[in-house]
């Protein structure tokens, strides 16, 4: 088994064909069959099914491919750190962000990483936090924004900020001049993250301690899809100030922060504790600190309060 083959299985995986497989890698299509033969005769198993619309991998061929993908990322990452050019910072970095922070942070952190940084290509995994986690330590993402996340064997955090959340609802429903009570939620259609996502524990622990019964009308992994259910009248919902920034500001959602008893929550920048950080996470990570002080000390992350360094 060798790279060539590794990565000969990805492109097939990845274009459905060996012929655009061959075009991709620059070879000819005897040489993909031989390295797909191969690998199947080493492996024990069948990799790929024909079927109509092309070749899609087997369970054995899924698992080879995983694995496979994570191989050549640590080689990537090992060529570029011992490259020529010893004083330039290059290479690929892969940061997760959660789904309600992308929007306000996603262009502005890779602008500022290129701009100081040119030969570093920045990738964006963008999910909840469960997703998040799982990416960590898969080694996907090397930096990954969390929240009530503390350091485990696994994982090394660093809190950042503390996050309001506010309780949201159609145009017009909600008052954003004062904080929302939690106690008037009591039997109110509500539209919450599916669980077991970190968000929907917060809010149900919240709710459980004021002793308050909501009526879960629908839940949903999708946070647009939350958002624009709430906007068609079908409920209210909890979520954080990042996540409804431009929704409050051209008045397609109502909010306000909730109250009594204050609801918010932590966000920490996280690492595998397991896992050398590469020179290129090492560079980006205060870019993205920097970029999450600035906007929180200069007002551009409402609701926020900065508690990192």
């Amino acid at each position: 088994m060798d790279i060539k083959q590794i990565r000969t299985l990805i492109a097939i995986a990845e274009t459905g064909s060996a012929t655009k497989a061959a075009e991709l890698l620059h070879l000819v299509q005897p040489a993909v069959s031989r390295h797909i033969r191969m690998l199947e005769e080493e492996c024990g198993a069948l990799l790929f099914e024909r079927e109509r619309h092309g070749m899609v991998l087997t369970d054995a061929g899924r698992t080879l491919a995983e694995y496979g993908r994570r191989a050549l990322r640590e080689l990537d990452k090992a060529r570029a750190e011992i490259g020529p050019a010893a004083n330039a910072i290059s290479g690929r970095l892969m940061i997760g962000l959660l789904a309600s922070t992308s929007s306000l942070l996603a262009t502005e952190l890779v602008a500022r990483v290129r701009a100081k940084h040119p030969a570093v290509t920045v990738g964006i995994n963008v999910g909840y936090a469960g997703n998040v986690v799982q990416w960590l330590e898969a080694g996907e993402v090397e930096l990954a924004l969390l929240y009530d996340t503390r350091a485990s064997n696994g994982l090394q955090v660093e809190a950042l900020l503390d996050e309001r959340l506010y309780v949201i609802g159609p145009p017009g429903e909600i008052d954003a001049s004062t904080p929302f009570p939690l106690k008037q939620l009591r039997d109110r259609p509500m539209i919450l993250p599916n669980a077991p996502h970190g968000l929907r524990s917060i809010i149900e622990h919240a709710l459980a301690v004021a002793g308050i019964s909501v009526d879960v009308v629908a839940e949903t992994n999708a946070l647009d899809l939350q958002k624009s259910l709430v906007n068609k009248g079908f409920g209210y919902s909890i979520l954080p100030s990042s996540a409804i920034l431009d929704e409050l500001r051209d008045g397609t959602l109502s909010g306000a922060p909730v109250g009594t008893p204050d609801l918010s929550r932590r966000i920490v920048l996280a690492r595998a504790a397991t896992r050398r950080a590469s020179p290129v996470s090492v560079a980006a990570a205060p870019e993205l600190v920097g970029l999450m002080k600035e906007m929180v000390l200069g007002g551009a992350w409402p609701g926020a309060a900065w508690i990192g360094r």
